[in-house]
């Protein structure tokens, strides 16, 4: 069990050293609702590329209204380290990416689990999910890099993973005995179902607010029903506002149970409130168009570390079965300014 604890925390490493050698990173991705693909090298020798970022901007636009936004480049980081961490190499199917105020508005009056403020009309969330890696996978790998917001729906029509470059938390939370294996030396941010922090928390915190990102604190994070595939929206708000929730939030199976049949749930995201700064940041070093091509090959499966599954019960991996995705060409348009 420690050897596995290991080898997740060494492809958390990997990740954060790729970051400061100034890599190139790619990501595939293809919409499940308008079908548009694309392979974008979106970052050169650790450079952004302002044409990829453009590319990216449509074809993570609200699809309802063709209305596209400006994403924190941020998130393809962390959507492209959590994809690295877990050995998966088909395109990324994209679920939602940037929500309007006015799809935002209609999804609220349909459901009561969707955020005033969501991190998607922010431009700095995306739901998704692999065909060759869980969603548990994705999940612990997202709760590991402690970037941002990390949703895990598993019951929902096409089970996703939620990302955000918001406030450090994740819902529904693990249990402490989970959330133990992920983090063997205590050090984070994220709180288990007990909802009491582990013994280095303040030294994980120190860290998260030192490299420019933000955490929810003990009493500010969601709730997490266990009837429900997201955060009680009535437990996020008292714990944002420093409330009480009515019922505690309970700890959540180690494993995924299997598709469930029924409509799918629509994706909850903070009600954090916008930060524009890191966004200018990063855009500042983000280089004018290239004109290299944009589509490279995917990173091979070698190193695949241990699965969230595995990682949590101490199961040994099947052997997985990817499903290769054809990409189609880039989106027909896209906005003629970044």
């Amino acid at each position: 069990m420690a050897f596995v604890a290991a080898a997740m925390l060494a492809g958390t490493v990997e990740t954060e050293n790729a970051v400061a050698n100034g890599d190139t990173r790619t990501l595939s991705l293809i919409h499940e609702h308008t079908k548009e693909s694309a392979t974008i090298t979106f970052k050169r020798d650790g450079r952004y590329d302002r044409a990829a970022l453009d590319q990216l901007n449509w074809l993570l636009r609200d699809w309802r209204e063709a209305d596209a936004t400006k994403m924190d480049p941020r998130l393809f980081d962390v959507v492209w380290e959590a994809q690295r961490s877990v050995g998966s190499t088909a395109p990324l199917r994209v679920v939602c990416g940037y929500r309007s105020p006015k799809t935002n508005g209609m999804l609220r009056r349909r459901s009561s689990g969707v955020a005033e403020q969501s991190q998607h009309m922010l431009g700095k969330a995306m739901d998704f999910f692999m065909t060759d890696a869980s969603v548990d996978d994705i999940r612990a790998a997202g709760i590991r890099l402690q970037r941002g917001g990390v949703g895990w729906y598993p019951r929902s029509g096409s089970p996703f993973v939620h990302l955000d470059v918001g406030s450090v938390r994740a819902w529904p939370r693990m249990s402490r005995d989970q959330l133990a294996r992920l983090f063997p030396d205590g050090k984070t941010v994220h709180l288990p179902a007990d909802g009491k922090p582990f013994a280095r928390y303040e030294e994980a915190r120190a860290e998260v607010l030192a490299r420019g990102g933000t955490v929810l604190g003990v009493t500010a994070v969601a709730s997490a029903d266990p009837t429900d595939d997201g955060p009680g929206i009535k437990g996020f708000f008292a714990g944002l506002f420093g409330g009480d929730s009515n019922s505690a939030p309970a700890p959540i199976p180690a494993a995924t149970p299997g598709k469930a049949r029924g409509k799918a749930t629509i994706a909850v995201a903070s009600a954090d409130p916008e930060d524009s700064t890191g966004t200018k940041q990063a855009l500042a070093y983000a280089v004018p168009n290239s004109t290299e091509a944009l589509r490279e090959a995917m990173l091979n499966r070698q190193g695949r570390t241990p699965s969230a599954k595995a990682l949590l019960t101490g199961e040994a991996d099947a052997a997985p079965n990817a499903q290769d995705a054809r990409i189609a060409p880039l989106p027909p348009r896209r906005p003629a300014e970044f």
